[in-house]
């Protein structure tokens, strides 16, 4: 077995994962007002097996991205040595992928295992692994074998007290660090008691820490009802959900803060990181709650964007300051890093920041006729292109492959021809190769087939056209084109493409 990280699931109070709630800045929020861990919401292991580990130097984040470009876990190193990830996966093989994907970057891995929520359960996941103790051991054994840091995982209570004890010692078994329990079955609500009994049944027939879950309203309502509740569940630590979205401030021992003045250092949090403007709007009227209709609430309802958002906040000055420190940590970057078209090697992909401008074309070949060609001159596959397109807004981005290697534009593109072409581009600079810009002149590089096949489909055009340009070429001009050479092919870096 790997050896296991440190955190300490023993007398402590965290943050419980929570659905759209748990983000950067809600964890960075209940972190300042005295949590010890924090939990991430519920995160799919389909979707974050699919994400790349992105190092965001302006915002000095560690972001895992979708293929659709989407963030779906962001974090820093201020909550590195705090921050769980919870994983919502009823795959072992799975879940290890996503678990190695982000243990570097995290302080322990936790499995849903109590979520009902249909969201949650479909797939065999959350709650509904309560009923299959076999997948929940294999899930967990090989995570406790699997990664470097510590593993954990959240239930619910079954509907017998002997059921309940029997999982548990069972989940104990694969090697826990700690197993968070939520003192209700799987069909109750908030609005059913929580059952402290089983909670503390539970806690003293395991040697790992327990942390009890479901006190929030009834039971805990400030930092100081946290005691309590772990004295009458009888467990190790206490973690809050409800409680914590309404007011993050009930981890501070000195006591709750103003809501209005919690939400100004949520937004604070939101506007640095630049969290998705729809989720900070969650986020506060979580924190709003009845209030929601009064005029702020109403100002806040309507906004659409963080700026918006902090305007009704009298955050204006705030959030024009931290853009402008963001766009001057940008630009410093964008310097050092030196001509933005050179191109940088992302992943197995060659990237350049290039946009297909239409108008820059005029010819009748495009680049992706000019890449086309050069492949069948130099006896090689025809370039390949795979394209995605991006749900937010639906524009496009694409790779070509060409002789084993991948090219691909940085911008996204209004529709999927344009990606293509811009990833050709891409292709034909880092090659040396024309690509029929305005000014390139003809290359010859689209050859003496494409031009014949012209001439046969309307040889009298041809003729005229060939006329007409031979009448306007200056007397000083060369009527014999350079032609590209044949062979192989240099490329930047001094390296030859056969």
């Amino acid at each position: 077995m790997l050896t296991v990280g440190s955190l300490c699931f023993r007398n402590i109070n965290a943050l419980a994962p929570m659905v759209r709630v748990g983000t950067l800045p809600m964890r960075l929020l209940a972190l300042d007002y005295g949590a010890d861990i924090v939990y991430s919401e519920e995160l799919i292991d389909i979707k974050m097996a699919q994400c790349q580990r992105v190092v965001n130097e302006v915002l000095e984040t560690v972001d895992f991205v979708a293929p659709d470009e989407r963030v779906m876990f962001r974090t820093c190193k201020k909550e590195k040595e705090h921050v769980v990830l919870q994983m919502g996966t009823a795959d072992p093989d799975r879940a290890l992928i996503v678990a190695r994907l982000v243990e570097n970057d995290v302080a322990a891995i936790d499995i849903n295992m109590g979520c009902p929520k249909e969201y949650s359960t479909k797939g065999g996941m959350g709650a509904a692994l309560l009923s299959n103790p076999d997948q929940i051991e294999a899930i967990l054994r090989t995570l406790v074998n699997g990664v470097s840091k510590p593993v954990t995982c959240k239930i619910r209570i079954l509907p017998t007290l002997e059921e309940t004890v029997s999982l548990v010692k069972r989940i104990e078994g694969t090697g826990v660090s700690a197993i968070g329990v939520h003192g209700r079955l799987k069909d109750e609500r908030p609005r059913h008691p929580v059952h402290c009994d089983v909670i503390k049944a539970v806690s003293q027939s395991v040697s790992i820490p327990v942390i009890a879950n479901g006190g929030s309203l009834d039971l805990i309502k400030a930092h100081a009802d946290f005691e309590e509740f772990r004295k009458a569940t009888g467990a190790s630590s206490v973690m809050v959900a409800r409680a914590a979205m309404w007011n993050p401030s009930v981890f501070r021992s000195q006591g709750l803060l103003a809501v209005e003045e919690v939400m100004k250092e949520y937004l604070k949090y939101a506007v640095r990181y630049d969290n998705h403007a729809f989720n900070t709007k969650y986020c506060l009227c979580q924190i709003l709650r009845e209030k929601v209709e009064s005029p702020l609430g109403k100002q806040l309802l309507s906004a659409q964007t963080n700026e918006e958002i902090c305007e009704a906040y009298g955050l204006q000055e705030y959030y024009k300051k931290t853009q402008a420190e963001l766009q001057t940590r940008r630009d410093a970057i964008q310097t050092n890093r030196g001509d933005p078209n050179h191109p940088v090697l992302d992943g197995d992909v060659t990237t350049m920041r290039v946009k297909f401008e239409r108008r820059e074309y005029p010819g009748e070949f495009s680049p992706k006729m000019f890449l086309l060609e050069w492949s069948r001159k130099e006896n090689l596959e025809q370039p390949a292109y795979e394209t995605i397109q991006r749900s937010q807004d639906r524009a496009f981005q694409s790779i070509v492959t060409m002789a084993g290697k991948k090219y691909r534009s940085t911008l996204w593109e209004k529709s999927k021809k344009f990606a293509e072409q811009a990833a050709a581009i891409v292709c034909l600079r880092v090659l040396g190769l024309p690509e029929g810009r305005v000014g390139e002149g003809h290359s010859g590089l689209v050859g003496k087939r494409k031009r014949e096949e012209k001439r046969k489909d309307s040889p009298n055009e041809e003729d005229a056209t060939v006329g007409c340009e031979a009448r306007k070429r200056p007397l000083s001009e060369n009527p014999a084109e350079p032609r590209a050479s044949s062979g192989a092919s240099t490329l930047p870096n001094g390296s030859v493409l056969q």
